[in-house]
């Protein structure tokens, strides 16, 4: 692995290599709509191709605002929305508008990979609070026990990549008044807030606390669209001042046609919407129940497009990247093997761990073919511990 490639480069660029099929980077290859496609097409031909406003099109930040007052009873003005060159803008953007040199941010282990390293180009030091499997959770005596008079913010992503768990009401509300109690700024990942796969509907800590937390979202998450790179930050006016000032010197803006695609999409019937996370719900199902049959031991999956095995559970005694390396090259049924992440990629200190992260948001061909190929794995594993890449 190169000096600075990220984790999920490198065993993609591994799959292609060797033939793998390459349930690792998050992407899906399903539940996007051809109205939305349309709707870019055509803003490219009718003139949005110049310079937009710096906090996004008018048109997509009062859409943001219907959506989220439709879907999660959020009352918000425009002036809330800033709308960035995805997620991870809005991320930097929002930590960098709270924190600083010598300030600290709490951060929950396993971790986006993309969080530490935007906190400390803001000059600021992550804090790591470990989320307990199976189910992922921290308590509220595991995060008070993390502030200190440096602490400036919290950020939470929930649903949770890569575990694919939801924050529950209690690890919820201990992060809302925690943060009132030392005056702290939450913020809040949201992007898999439409990829729910259980019955509970998503909780938004802007909700709970909409006066000190930045909520951030993601048109590729709703719209199945990840290459598009259109995200937002929603907070109280001041906080999304400060998040404004940032953005105009990191992308300044967003292409404008995918603003207003973006905007026919978040205006899509909510029966759309259901019908596109049935899908991942079915395809999540489909790779689970072929795995289980397999003798493979998989984590509980509530949200996201992954779902999280367990090496240990399953028979298998190696660490998640030494499995990762050998399964992707592993000659399993006469050809390449599967491309999964290590769950160590998300861990700040790198440590190994039984875990592995597998995307279910694939084509039912690309599911049966990486279940298939896995379970071999799993099996050549068995009859020969060690698994010794090339063999």
């Amino acid at each position: 692995m190169q000096a600075g490639t990220t984790i999920f480069e490198h065993m993609s660029g591994l799959a292609r290599a060797h033939g793998a099929v390459n349930l690792g980077q998050g992407f899906p290859d399903f539940g996007w709509s051809d109205a939305v496609l349309a709707a870019g097409a055509e803003a490219i031909t009718t003139g949005y191709n110049q310079y937009p406003p710096m906090r996004g099109l008018p048109e997509l930040r009062s859409a943001v605002c219907v959506f989220y007052a439709r879907t999660q009873g959020l009352a918000l003005d425009p002036a809330q929305v800033i709308i960035t060159s995805g997620a991870t803008e809005a991320l930097a953007a929002s930590i960098m508008a709270v924190a600083g040199a010598g300030d600290e941010v709490i951060l929950f282990a396993p971790a986006y990979d993309a969080y530490a390293p935007l906190v400390r180009r803001a000059g600021a030091v992550p804090v790591f609070v470990d989320l307990v499997p199976p189910d992922w959770q921290a308590s509220r005596a595991a995060i008070a026990g993390a502030i200190t008079p440096a602490t400036r913010a919290i950020l939470i992503n929930t649903p949770h990549n890569p575990t694919g768990a939801v924050a529950g009401a209690a690890m919820l509300q201990a992060i809302a008044d925690l943060a009132r109690a030392h005056d702290l700024i939450i913020i809040s990942d949201e992007v898999w807030e439409a990829v729910i796969l259980g019955s509970a509907p998503h909780v938004s800590l802007f909700g709970l606390a909409p006066e000190r937390t930045i909520k951030v979202g993601s048109a590729g998450k709703l719209l199945a669209l990840t290459g598009w790179k259109v995200g937002w930050v929603i907070a109280a006016p001041e906080l999304a001042e400060r998040a404004a000032q940032v953005h105009q010197f990191l992308t300044f803006t967003t292409p404008p046609p995918l603003q207003v695609a973006v905007a026919a999409g978040l205006a899509l019937p909510d029966s759309w919407f259901a019908a596109a996370r049935a899908q991942f719900v079915r395809a999540r199902d489909r790779l689970v129940a072929a795995l289980t049959a397999g003798g493979w031991a998989l984590l509980p999956s509530d949200g996201s497009y992954f779902v999280m095995a367990d090496l240990a559970a399953s028979g298998i005694a190696m660490a998640d990247r030494e499995f990762c390396e050998a399964a992707v090259i592993s000659i399993a049924q006469g050809g390449g093997g599967v491309a999964a992440i290590p769950l160590g990629a998300f861990m700040p200190d790198g440590r190994a761990t039984p875990y592995i992260r597998l995307c279910f948001a694939k084509s039912d061909e690309v599911l049966n073919d990486g279940a298939a190929r896995l379970n071999a794995v799993r099996l050549r594993w068995q009859q020969s511990p060690g698994l010794a890449a090339g063999e």
